[in-house]
């Protein structure tokens, strides 16, 4: 009996361990502008800006991690602060359910950011956000299994209960920030390099009494779109993250084609792919019309885990929504 006790206490540390080595992430980084750099607040051509993201990882194993976020961000002042000058808030949301919404972590923020423009033109900015954030983490122990719970009947759920206390769902406090460079050499191209950080304050977490840090995680990003043609745009982008002892570089890139042959209202289609080094390729289909642009991935798995996964790295779709966009580009804004 002391040894399924120690069993189950080393499996759930070990996957508490495992909640400080890596953050819900996304394939299409670049449409989840507030969980990759709160710099990135209020950066954009517009009024205001929505964005929500939905990735499914490794359907072969039923809702093994299903990851949902939200967000709102838009400038203010604009009549205030300087010309060419961006000063932005913003509101996001994430869910990351696992084991079947066994385990469920859940995080609200606020975050702000300041851009300054270093030429009379307003072509090159440079920035800084912070963001605040409170999450919570919940694990429901009646949809786990153990195994002292095998009886000769079959299952009996709760005779691992004794071995889980004292146990707690706990929440903290989160603080992130991060910088961006945008710029640009004629009004109609961008290039931007971001670095963030979160978890700064590196926060205590944990279902026990023990107290165990969050690692902070730390991302570098760059990119930017060229127009290649007079209906044609190359998108690039990458990232590269580190957290605990882990890290995850992905990098590509698409091709937007204006199917409607419009400037002033473009309806673009994008094909590309990405691909995370050692892990997944990653093809990516959009569509973007009237400020609107949806796009789709699934990572098609190249790593050892590829027999377990069936290649099946796990499906993401994105919708970003952009009130009144400027299609001028007299400040050119990264979008990718």
């Amino acid at each position: 009996m002391m040894m399924r006790k120690n069993f189950l206490l080393v499996c759930l540390l070990v996957g508490t361990l495992g909640l400080k080595a890596q953050d819900p992430h996304f394939s299409q980084f670049f449409a989840s502008p507030l969980t990759l750099n709160p710099a990135f607040t209020g950066k954009f051509n517009g009024q205001w800006r929505v964005a929500a993201n939905h990735r499914d990882q490794w359907p072969s194993i039923p809702k093994a991690y299903v990851t949902t976020s939200a967000s709102i961000d838009f400038p203010i002042l604009k009549n205030v602060i300087p010309e060419g000058d961006v000063f932005g808030i913003g509101l996001s949301g994430l869910s990351d359910a696992s084991a079947s919404n066994a385990l469920k972590l859940n995080y609200g923020s606020a975050s702000i950011s300041y851009h300054k423009a270093i030429d009379e033109n307003g072509y090159n900015t440079i920035g800084a956000g912070f963001q605040a954030t409170y999450s919570s983490m919940n694990l429901d122990l009646s949809k786990l299994t153990f195994e002292d719970e095998l009886q000769q009947n079959g299952f009996v759920q709760g005779t691992s209960a004794e071995y889980l206390r004292p146990f707690q769902n706990p929440s903290y406090f989160d603080l992130n920030a991060g910088i961006l460079f945008s710029g640009s050499t004629n009004g109609l191209n961008n290039y931007y390099l971001g670095v963030s950080a979160y978890h700064i304050n590196k926060p205590k977490v944990s279902f026990l009494q023990d107290n165990w840090n969050l690692t902070s995680r730390v991302t570098v990003h760059a990119g930017g779109y060229l127009p290649v043609g007079d209906m044609l745009n190359v998108n690039l982008s990458a990232i590269h993250q580190i957290q605990n002892k882990t890290s995850e570089t992905v990098l590509g890139a698409a091709l937007a084609i204006n199917a409607n042959r419009s400037d002033e209202n473009p309806t673009n289609v994008y094909i590309g792919s990405w691909m995370r080094v050692k892990d997944a390729i990653i093809p990516y289909v959009g569509l973007e019309f009237g400020g609107l642009r949806i796009g789709a991935t699934y990572d098609i798995n190249i790593s050892d885990l590829k027999s377990a996964s069936g290649n099946r790295g796990g499906s993401e779709f994105s919708l970003i929504y952009i009130m009144n966009r400027t299609v001028a580009k007299g400040i050119p804004c990264p979008k990718f």
